[in-house]
């Protein structure tokens, strides 16, 4: 008693009351008439941040010069009808009106400059969580990242170029974890994902995408399903509320799956059953890998697609389509914070789950070439040779992708040069490199005249092959590849599409979306000595799969 006693004689309870009464006036008055004038939503926090600083230091003071037997040495000191509290009060608003007048005078330039934005210090009163920059001063620095609570890896890189946005949600679930009985349900859910929810009849997500000036589309690979939504920045609440309703509620009933199943059913016979490309496509991977789920067909096995059940379908999404399990880049007219921001509001509440199981096996090395046969009513032969190669990470899979250019990829390309236009043995002739998780496969496709000979032509193309092997290339093709493959990715992160597509695939596969940024440094220091040693080490006939695709009546001996 005798302290607060104390405390109200020498007035610190009345500098408290009087400093705690203009709080409150001063925060309403900003927070609701001004606001209401069209005051910048930043006042608020700017005016909440001043009264912060100045309502303890105004406490200090009283307390100081009040209570202390220092300060009261001092008042006593100085010849003065006023109390010291006063004095110091006097000085403390002048600095407080000082910052006022910055406010003031900001509030003024935002609407002078509109693009000025004031810097958010609160929000309101607790501090923002800390979005990473990138490391490297090579990566552009507006790029921002976060991981939510529940595990949900977010990436944005504005560009304010055009008032549009694009969205990748990179589902890491493909080929590679299916099993015997499961095979093709990552696509499956590639589809199931644009039916209803337990809030939207089906069909409903595609209208209100639509009505909202956007578009979406997916994929499904060996190794992921990716999801990619294309709208106005106007509809950017809209597709929150679209992508975390089907995240978190996705309707998977028993009528909706089979109505699926047909439609996946039709799909693999346009694209394997009734297709020769797709049907030499399938069989060779299946005989390429023994162990591995690459083997397995992304669209699925006709009985696995005839049998799947409901306790699959529930059990495959929980654990794959969870928040840890999956990378959404942002790009476009948008700001990291304010995506990051609807982010945890519309999918911070979905639950994570336990890690999904890691793909453990490993393919045993082939210890010899394999040879299938198809025949079928084929108005052209098909050869398909694959050799065994890396992974995305290998330190190999980027040389080996430049010596791809080289041999393969185009009109000007020494494959198609050599047997389409010079000795005219095919029709066409390209190549592939499968950079997934795991190691996969370089994979050559050729198709040949009504009466080509499939056997010639396949002694021909590792005839090829080997000479690249011993003698290698010449400085002209590695530098007319460099280029081609520097001007290809430039032009795709002219765009923010590009932007997206680039920098999650090398968050997802490289472990590091900044990686993405090396890509010109790492293309200028690679050598034909380089190109030459991959080659000698892919092109091994030991580890090659040889598939050919023709009529019964065609000659050739396999």
């Amino acid at each position: 008693m005798a302290l607060f006693s104390e405390l109200r004689r020498r007035n610190v309870l009345k500098v408290a009351l009087v400093y705690l009464l203009a709080c409150v006036l001063i925060i309403w008055l900003v927070g609701g008439p001004l606001t209401s004038l069209g005051v910048s939503s930043w006042a608020n926090e700017f005016v909440v941040l001043v009264l912060l600083i100045g309502f303890p230091v105004a406490l200090i003071f009283a307390w100081t010069y009040e209570i202390t037997p220092t300060g009261l040495k001092k008042s006593l000191d100085v010849e003065q009808t006023q109390s010291i509290v006063f004095k110091t009060g006097q000085k403390l608003n002048a600095a407080m009106a000082v910052l006022a007048v910055l406010g003031v005078m900001a509030l003024i330039g935002e609407r002078l400059m509109p693009t000025f934005e004031f810097p958010k210090v609160l929000e309101p009163i607790l501090p923002l969580p800390l979005y990473e920059s990138p490391n490297s001063a090579s990566v552009p620095q507006e790029i921002r990242s976060y991981t939510l609570d529940n595990g949900l890896r977010i990436i944005v890189w504005p560009d304010h170029d055009i008032p549009n946005v694009v969205m990748y949600n990179f589902v890491r679930a493909g080929g590679r974890n299916e099993y015997p009985g499961i095979t093709g349900l990552s696509h499956f859910f590639e589809h199931m994902m644009f039916n209803g929810t337990k809030r939207r009849a089906q069909g409903e997500f595609d209208e209100t995408m639509e009505a909202a000036g956007g578009a979406n589309n997916a994929y499904t690979s060996n190794d992921l399903t990716v999801y990619q939504d294309w709208f106005p920045r106007s509809a950017l609440e809209t597709i929150f509320d679209l992508e975390a309703d089907r995240l978190e509620n996705l309707a998977i009933e028993a009528e909706v799956v089979e109505s699926e199943r047909g439609v996946v059913y039709s799909e693999r016979r346009l694209r394997v059953d009734n297709d020769n490309f797709g049907r030499l496509f399938e069989q060779m991977f299946a005989t390429a890998f023994v162990a591995h789920p690459y083997q397995f067909p992304v669209i699925g096995w006709p009985s696995d697609i005839e049998n799947w059940t409901l306790e699959d379908l529930e059990s495959y999404f929980r654990t794959y389509y969870a928040p840890n399990n999956l990378t959404m880049v942002f790009s476009g007219d948008v700001s990291a914070e304010e995506i990051f921001v609807m982010a945890d509001e519309y999918f911070g509440p979905i639950a994570s789950q336990p890690e999904p199981q890691a793909v453990r096996t490993v393919e045993p090395e082939q210890m010899g070439a394999r040879h299938l046969l198809i025949e079928a009513d084929a108005p052209t032969p098909l050869l398909h040779v694959a050799f065994h190669a890396g992974s995305a990470t290998d330190p190999e899979t980027l040389p080996l992708s430049v010596l791809l250019n080289i041999i393969s990829s185009g009109a000007s390309s020494r494959l198609h040069q050599l047997f389409v236009e010079q000795e005219q043995i095919a029709l066409g002739v390209g190549g592939f490199q499968l950079e997934g998780f795991d190691p996969g496969l370089v994979y050559f496709y050729l198709t040949l005249p009504p009466d080509g000979e499939p056997a010639a032509v396949e002694a021909r193309l590792l005839e090829e092959l080997q000479r690249i092997a011993t003698d290698g290339v010449t400085e002209a093709e590695l530098a007319k590849a460099r280029n081609i493959m520097v001007a290809d990715y430039w032009r795709q992160l002219a765009t923010i599409d590009g932007k997206a597509s680039i920098v999650g695939n090398a968050e997802v596969f490289l472990g590091d979306y900044e990686r993405a940024f090396d890509l010109p440094d790492e293309l200028d220091a690679i050598s034909i000595e380089q190109l030459r040693e991959v080659a000698e080490k892919v092109f091994d006939q030991k580890k090659m799969t040889v598939g050919v695709l023709r009529s019964p009546q065609d000659g050739g001996s396999e």
